[in-house]
């Protein structure tokens, strides 16, 4: 942080509210890139955004150097966390009734397949034998799915994604991480599909592959070209 910096800082601490619309307006990049985190939850990107400004002021207020800390880093998840209530007590994450209906028509196909072919079906026999559509059956599984993150551990392997990139410092952690989502919306659209359904879902490789409609060698390919490019992007 610069002199000029801190001292903008420690003059929205101390109730400066010019001071802190400079902070706000500089630091919007971050505030951004915390946001984009929670795209798709039923909340609209400019209110996340305003939901992240709430969790930054409270950051600006609340931080102290003798934390032994950058301010980003204490910054990180105070935005997040402003955005994780509002999500968690105004119920945003919602799959419809019906939505969860073939949810469970799926699964239960996926049963009765299971034990009549003695093996897993393929998304094009979960069609036929339900009367839903790939695409809809492939949509309500990634719904209902639940939703992970980057330190869940994967079904077969029990590593997480940010331990194949790599590890870091403690302190670098946090601010690291928001690079890591950005590197991934980066990502060509399959190769990014297959890391949301793999990490942030939890999906094994096969349930990936019944998603996409591939097998699961393409898959466990798909994966690791995925990887090699985070890996590039964040110079790891």
């Amino acid at each position: 942080m610069t002199a000029g910096t801190a001292q903008i800082l420690e003059a929205a601490r101390a109730g400066d509210s010019k001071a802190m619309e400079e902070m706000v307006r500089e630091n919007a990049g971050l505030i951004w890139s915390v946001a984009r985190r929670f795209f798709g939850r039923g909340v609209e990107p400019d209110d996340l955004y305003q939901l992240g400004c709430v969790g930054f002021i409270k950051a600006v207020r609340g931080f102290d150097d003798s934390f032994g800390t950058r301010f980003s880093t204490y910054a990180v998840p105070k935005i997040s966390g402003e955005i994780r209530r509002f999500l968690r007590d105004d119920g945003a994450v919602k799959v419809s009734r019906g939505l969860k209906e073939r949810a469970q028509t799926v699964r239960a196909a996926r049963m009765r397949l299971e034990q009549s072919l003695g093996r897993e079906p393929v998304l094009s026999e979960l069609a036929s034998e339900t009367g839903i559509s790939p695409e809809d059956i492939a949509a309500c599984e990634i719904a209902t799915a639940p939703s992970e993150s980057l330190q869940r551990e994967t079904g077969e392997e029990g590593f997480t994604l940010e331990q194949v990139l790599g590890d870091s410092a403690e302190e670098e952690k946090l601010v690291e991480r928001v690079a890591l989502r950005e590197a991934i919306g980066g990502l060509p659209d399959r190769e990014r599909k297959v890391i949301v359904l793999r990490y942030y879902r939890g999906m094994t490789q096969s349930g990936a592959a019944r998603v996409l409609g591939v097998s699961q060698v393409q898959v466990s390919r798909i994966e690791k070209r995925a990887v090699g490019r985070l890996r590039e992007a964040l110079s790891i």
